[in-house]
């Protein structure tokens, strides 16, 4: 069953995106994660867009895995979305899916979810299509650099949303504050950072391998946005309700705040 040995760390070890996506965001009948890692994001996505409240040109999307269904809801918005994504076997998934290859992941159940969010449920393949077409580049990063995109430079974000990654990144308290003001350096002043992650939590598992989860609480989190300059406007917190060993945390947290500075 469950491999007891060493957490992993999903941007430095063997981490297979498409088991994580069909675990934790497929429409399988057996797959316990819907309400929390599929619609509480994208129902918060929809009322942060669709209000105006979050709004520009370019979107930076830094999530784990191949993740992109809290996307849906930011195309109607951002004509530029560039998505970063910090080894190449996630880059290869998401990029089959953007051209449409055969084998790709399909997720078809969030486009629908989108619509249906949008009052059209008749526009499902729209829907996919101008997510994918919003999508300019899809990049690997690192956070070993400085800048993380390096050599690359990309434009100042309106908006960047990440999902998981701090948590499974993060060492520390110090390795989160550090990787989240990397991810500060690429949203303008006046922008949006839109947060998506789990709380409370130590490890996942994908396949047979376990992976790390930095624990953090909505204490923590709050402290380290504010601590680079950021003012929270928006917060939601969703308990779990599932019951899975596949991970272990306590609840899932959507932030958004503006940069100051």
């Amino acid at each position: 069953m469950m491999d007891c040995g060493p957490k992993k760390f999903y941007h430095e070890h063997d981490f297979n995106s498409r088991d994580h996506v069909e675990t934790y965001c497929s429409d399988k009948p057996d797959m316990v994660f819907a309400d929390d890692s599929l619609k509480f994001p994208m129902v918060n996505c929809h009322y942060m867009f669709s209000s105006g409240f979050v709004k520009g040109d370019v979107l930076i999307d830094l999530s784990i895995g191949s993740l992109i269904h809290h996307l849906y809801p930011a195309c109607d918005i951002f004509k530029n979305i560039i998505i970063l994504k910090l080894n190449e076997r996630c880059n290869m998934e998401t990029s089959r899916w953007k051209d449409t290859r055969t084998g790709a992941f399909t997720w078809n159940h969030a486009s629908a979810h989108a619509a249906k969010l949008e009052g059209k449920s008749d526009q499902v393949k729209d829907k996919d299509q101008q997510l994918k077409t919003a999508i300019s580049h899809i990049i690997l990063c690192d956070f070993g650099n400085e800048n993380i995109t390096h050599p690359v430079v990309l434009p100042l974000a309106d908006c960047i949303t990440s999902y998981s990654v701090l948590e499974a990144i993060s060492k520390d308290e110090d390795d989160y504050v550090r990787n989240l003001e990397k991810i500060s350096k690429l949203l303008r002043p006046g922008g949006h950072l839109i947060l998506v992650g789990v709380l409370n939590a130590s490890y996942y598992m994908v396949g047979r391998e376990k992976f790390h989860v930095f624990d953090c609480d909505e204490s923590f989190v709050k402290n380290a946005l504010s601590k680079l300059g950021f003012i929270i406007d928006y917060c939601a917190v969703k308990r779990r309700k599932n019951d899975s060993k596949l991970i272990d945390y306590k609840a899932i947290m959507f932030i958004t705040a503006y940069k100051t500075k």
